[in-house]
């Protein structure tokens, strides 16, 4: 989204299913919105795109909705990096060669040992922190046959990220610190300057600082524009008698600001046919909201932490690993169905892979290089 959009613009053009990711300082996730489709379809909720909808929604009738993954995979490409103001590039300049649709930029990786350490602001139950630190403790976690498909399993399409760097090094994430804020020390209401204020008080050699923010905050931006962001920030500390940059995160709890854009499908969208929101698999729609955006995050940053690694378009709304795949969780998926997930038999809970002490989360696909496709779960 270009910088001054206000949110009526957003209102009228911005959607996105699962997030979009914008940097400047930072990477912005984005939040969804919903175009009704006519009272007597029988299919989910259609993005809004205003008229380039009308395309895919034309070109899917004409196949009789049979579409397939690899078409779909261009045709929301396309429609994604419009949607975020590439309105000057030609149709045939973005569906070019799909092999290399994310393009390394020569940059430096995470490599080896990295904690993912957790800001907790503000208020949250000990039952919310435990969703978020078994989902990290999940990425390295060894995943035996009976917990396919896992989150371990899900993080391994980051690898092929780093084979094909010239280092070809690995990145191995684990639970790092956690620091309480349950104060409030920067008000309740912060700026983009408060989370790096806040992604500071983490360790910042060989880790990734991580900002939660509850659902009481208000963040610059935060349901108007985006769901959460990374980026990276210059150090306090010096390597070699040189300052360096360490990576941070920060995502938000929209249980009661804006679930609709930020926690979906776990909510009803706040645009469009109100159909049955999706069964969170934690019973936390907040929460298990976090878990989704944090997810794609975490595979932002593994992949372009400072804004030079892998990423397609220019650097100020690049499509990375998991925004290059919007929408998408499960095989069949297509804008407004987040595709065939899997279903606790007990909470009726959708999801697409297990984690630690019996976990069941909903992440999202990311593209994989290997393919040049989305790689879902399920």
């Amino acid at each position: 989204m270009p910088e001054g959009l206000t949110t009526s613009h957003a209102q009228k053009s911005l959607f996105n299913l699962s997030p979009q990711l914008k940097t400047h300082i930072s990477l912005d996730l984005y939040i969804p919105l919903f175009l009704s489709p006519s009272s007597t379809s029988q299919h989910p909720p259609i993005p809004r795109f205003k008229k380039r909808a009308v395309i895919v929604v034309t070109i899917q009738k004409m196949a009789g909705l049979v579409v397939s993954s690899q078409c779909f995979l261009k045709l929301l490409l396309v429609v994604s990096v419009f949607h975020v103001s590439f309105a000057a590039r030609r149709l045939n300049e973005l569906v070019q060669d799909q092999s290399q649709l994310l393009h390394y930029h020569n940059g430096p990786l995470l490599y080896g040992k990295i904690a993912v350490n957790l800001i907790w602001y503000g208020n949250f139950k000990p039952s919310q922190k435990a969703i978020i630190t078994d989902f990290v403790t999940s990425l390295s976690s060894p995943a035996s046959q009976s917990s396919q498909p896992s989150v371990a399993t899900w993080w391994k399409t980051t690898e092929k990220y780093y084979h094909l760097s010239p280092r070809k090094a690995s990145l191995s994430l684990s639970l790092g610190d956690q620091i309480l804020d349950e104060t409030y020390s920067l008000g309740k209401s912060l700026t983009g300057k408060n989370l790096v204020q806040l992604a500071s008080k983490g360790g910042q050699r060989n880790s990734i600082n991580v900002v939660l923010t509850s659902a009481d905050v208000a963040v610059e931006g935060f349901c108007m524009s985006r769901c959460g962001t990374h980026g990276s920030s210059a150090s306090h500390l010096k390597k070699n008698s040189k300052s360096y940059k360490f990576a941070y995160i920060w995502v938000g709890n929209s249980e009661t600001q804006c679930p609709g854009q930020c926690a979906w499908p776990f909510h009803q969208p706040i645009y469009g046919p109100q159909s049955p929101p999706l069964v969170a698999p934690n019973n936390d729609v907040g929460l298990d909201g976090m878990v989704i955006n944090l997810a794609s995050l975490l595979a932002g940053t593994a992949t372009n932490p400072f804004g030079n690694g892998y990423f397609q378009g220019p650097a100020e709304a690049p499509l990375e690993a998991a925004s290059a795949c919007p929408g998408v969780y499960g095989k069949g998926a297509y804008p407004g169905y987040a595709g065939d997930l899997l279903v606790d038999s007990t909470t009726g809970a959708s999801y697409n892979v297990k984690g630690a002490n019996g976990r069941k989360y909903l992440v999202p696909a990311l593209y994989d290089p290997s393919t040049s496709s989305c790689s879902t779960p399920v």
